[in-house]
Parts: structure tokens; C-alpha cells; sequence
């Protein structure tokens, strides 16, 4: 593992992380991108992977399969847009998976 971090999204919000910091950027226009670009990502070892809510939701089972382990994080951030209402909150599966315990809102 890279011990690497890197931004997958819409071009708008890749440049406001690389702005911020981020050395590793890959803006994405669609699904097929977004999934081949998510899987080359974690084939070259990044160990934090950022992306937007709306890719996480169209990606839902490669994230899924992506982090079986506890690495990569994949880390899903709201886009330009604004946040998504959602049945479960990724972040908190997240939260629960790596240490083990459920955070209550």
C-alpha cells in the first residue's frame, strides 16, 4: 500500500482537493470512467480514496468489494451539489468496519 491519498470526482471538486493539497487527482465524466478509474486506483496501491457522494452511490458494489479489508479507505464527500439524502450513511458503515464500533447520531 502507497500510504497515498487520491481525489476521484467531477472535475470541479478535484481541483478544489488539489488546491487544498491533494497531490493525487483524477476527475471522471461517467460511470464507466469513475469505474475504471476506482479500480486502477486501488491496483496502484492508494491507501485513501475520496470521492463524491454521487459516484459512491453508482459504484456502490465496487466500493463494497474494494474495501473487504481496512485498506483502502474509500472516503465518499459531497459534491458541488450539496449532500444526498440516503437510506445508510457509507461513512458511518466506514466508522463501524475500521474500529469496530457504531457512532449515534
Amino acid at each position: 500500500m502507497k500510504k497515498d491519498i487520491a481525489i476521484m470526482a467531477d472535475p470541479d471538486t478535484v481541483t478544489g482537493f488539489m488546491l487544498g493539497g491533494i497531490k493525487s487527482g483524477f476527475p471522471v465524466h461517467n460511470t464507466e470512467e469513475s469505474k475504471t478509474t476506482l479500480k486502477q486506483l486501488v491496483d496502484d496501491g492508494f491507501s485513501i480514496i475520496i470521492t463524491t457522494e454521487a459516484i459512491g452511490d453508482e459504484l456502490r458494489e465496487d466500493i463494497t468489494k474494494y474495501t473487504s479489508s481496512a485498506l483502502p479507505m474509500i472516503i465518499e464527500v459531497p459534491d458541488k451539489s450539496g449532500s444526498h439524502k440516503r437510506e445508510t450513511d457509507p461513512m458511518n458503515e466506514l466508522i463501524k468496519k475500521v474500529i469496530g464500533v457504531e457512532m449515534v447520531k
